[in-house]
């Protein structure tokens, strides 16, 4: 799988909408860092990658469509328009359906199964905290209830606590 070219074309599908860009690429970063950090094997790292990568890709359908980027309504709409974007890349059916998965619960916090899913909620709620400026006692609630990654915590107290 082949991450920087995944990368080239979701920026290019971005059409330009450079908050989007910039958004997914520091997730896929925090992702990257935690996932290596946390010993994810190579096929889980590449699951957690991509999915950093695609993981708000319904955002541009959510804005026309329902006039917002509710995390909800990424999730129901996401999984559909990834697997399509996905499909170019010939990439195993058992690890899109993985990535897919992913998008389809990175805005669900309770009964985090999976590795992959734990990283990749907090790589970005480790971007969001910034992008939406939250308050420490915010930031603290979110470490307390969503963060369990060790590398994930020492980055979130390390920026923001």
């Amino acid at each position: 799988m082949d991450i920087e070219l995944i990368t080239k074309e979701m920026i290019k599908y971005s059409n330009k909408n450079i908050h989007d860009i910039n958004h997914f690429l520091k997730v896929l970063e925090f992702a990257r860092i935690i996932g290596k950090l946390e010993n994810l094997s190579q096929k889980q790292q590449q699951v957690v990658e991509t999915a950093a990568i695609v993981h708000d890709i319904a955002c541009p359908l959510c804005r026309k469509k329902y006039g917002n980027t509710n995390g909800k309504m990424q999730e129901k709409e996401g999984g559909i328009i990834a697997k399509k974007f996905l499909k170019q890349f010939n990439i195993e059916n058992e690890i899109v359906e993985q990535i897919i998965f992913l998008v389809e619960h990175h805005h669900s916090f309770s009964n985090i199964s999976k590795i992959e899913w734990q990283i990749l909620v907090e790589a970005d709620f480790l971007v969001n905290a910034d992008e939406e400026n939250l308050d420490k006692q915010a930031i603290k609630n979110i470490k307390e209830k969503i963060f369990k990654t060790k590398t994930g915590i020492s980055l979130l107290e390390n920026i923001y606590l």
